[in-house]
């Protein structure tokens, strides 16, 4: 049977400008940030076009891309597509921010629809919220009269258990631990936040919420889950903007923008959001100092060599005068992590001897509990070595990941490993190369 053509995709298309072949890279290009590649060309284009339906994902990263070339949210029904998945859970800025998070962890925890948090894509439209926005205004009120009931007991709790949730990413990876921290906000930080309790007790719980909430992120970038990532990050934001805490403002900020920068987004948008977490930083603690402007510096080296030099020099005095800050996820920067910052700035200006050294200083000083950071970082520097022709040192780095793999294994590290088998394949009669080779075989089945 002939196939109807699609008229509004069609149309859709013709509206943007681009030949078949840009909107196939386009595509492409989506799909890459999620680390899920598709085969498409401008005839898989021409095809659509004809009527035939693309399969998910590819639909998926066909909508985004055409979302962000015509600067509005293009949905499934409106390109045509009728074999798209079903419709992504969709939230914005203004949303109030516990219904905002009544509805992500209701989603995350009915196995039904936990897929719908992932149903759309990370987009790099909603990096910033709609100007006008007052980052800080007022936090929400009360919904009944203050009792006292939620109190100093409540927030002690919520403190200590934040830094076991992220003692527990440190060392295990986010993939096991994002149902118990979900569940967690669910049924004890949710019902909190809606007690009776004194302003100043309201605020610290509206922090706290923040930043098990940015924890939550962080769990779903170990199982590649970049859409849920930017809408827990966004709902951090508001929540901490609620509270009136600029540094938890600045480091929900700064999470975001070292998210876009890990997906290849450096552009403006990236900058000014990344400028933004300084400017917040501004009367902070020297340890959120450093740590936003560590990040300003990767940025920056994507733009203006003296600023990304310049922002890291700060980054590293704010870090020197913070070296007596308490211990904590979001009271402390670690030395291993600003090292590994540093590596990443000296990568970007093209500096590979600065680089690797960096990464060297950062793997020393990383303490057991930052296993995960290690590891990540041994993947990292064994990267860059054999991307240089050093494959005896890559080698090495690459044997601690394996040997380790287990201890964390979620889809991030899978990808990860397989990205090792690729790039050591041409290698395959070195005997340590076949040997990781032949180990990486077994781990990936």
């Amino acid at each position: 049977m002939p196939r109807t053509p699609n008229e509004r995709l069609r149309t859709l298309v013709r509206r943007s400008g681009w030949s078949h072949s840009r909107l196939a890279q386009a595509v492409r290009l989506v799909a890459a940030e999620h680390e899920r590649p598709v085969l498409c060309d401008h005839t898989s284009v021409s095809r659509w076009i004809a009527g035939t339906q693309p399969r998910p994902p590819t639909s998926t990263f066909l909508l985004e891309a055409l979302s962000r070339k015509l600067g509005r949210r293009i949905t499934a029904q409106e390109a045509g597509l009728t074999r798209a998945p079903a419709a992504p859970l969709v939230l914005s800025w203004q949303d109030d921010s516990l219904h905002r998070l009544d509805r992500l962890v209701e989603f995350e925890l009915d196995p039904a629809r936990v897929h719908l948090l992932e149903a759309g894509t990370y987009r790099p439209s909603a990096l910033l919220p709609p100007d006008p926005w007052s980052p800080l205004g007022s936090p929400a009120a009360n919904p009944e009269p203050v009792t006292g009931r939620v109190g100093g007991a409540e927030v002690a709790q919520l403190r200590s258990l934040t830094e076991l949730f992220a003692l527990s990413i440190a060392q295990h990876g986010g993939q096991a631990i994002r149902p118990a921290l979900a569940a967690y906000l669910a049924h004890t930080v949710t019902p909190w936040l809606r007690a009776p309790s004194s302003d100043t007790t309201r605020r610290e719980l509206l922090a706290a919420g923040a930043q098990l909430t940015l924890l939550l992120a962080e769990a779903c970038i170990d199982a590649d889950g970049h859409a849920a990532t930017q809408h827990y990050q966004q709902l951090a934001v508001r929540l901490a903007a609620g509270s009136g805490d600029h540094a938890t403002v600045a480091i929900a900020l700064r999470a975001m923008a070292t998210h876009a920068t890990g997906l290849g987004h450096r552009g403006p948008a990236v900058l000014h959001l990344t400028q933004r977490a300084v400017e917040h930083a501004r009367h902070a603690p020297p340890a959120v100092r450093s740590y936003t402007y560590a990040h300003l510096a990767v940025v920056q080296a994507h733009h203006d060599r003296r600023a990304a030099l310049d922002a890291l020099a700060r980054a590293e005095r704010f870090h020197t005068e913070g070296a007596d800050a308490p211990p904590g996820p979001f009271t402390s920067y670690p030395e291993g992590a600003l090292h590994y910052q540093r590596a990443q700035t000296l990568d970007a200006l093209k500096n590979t001897p600065g680089a690797l050294l960096a990464l060297n200083a950062s793997l020393r000083a990383r303490t057991p509990g930052e296993h995960r950071a290690a590891l990540l970082t041994h993947a990292r520097l064994a990267g860059i070595l054999l991307r240089h022709g050093h494959l005896e040192r890559a080698l090495a780095h690459w044997q601690v990941f394996v040997d380790e793999y287990p201890t964390l294994r979620s889809p991030r590290t899978h990808r990860m490993l397989k990205a090792m088998h690729g790039q050591l394949r041409p290698h395959g009669r070195h005997p340590g190369a076949r040997d990781l080779l032949a180990r990486a075989d077994v781990l990936l089945r």
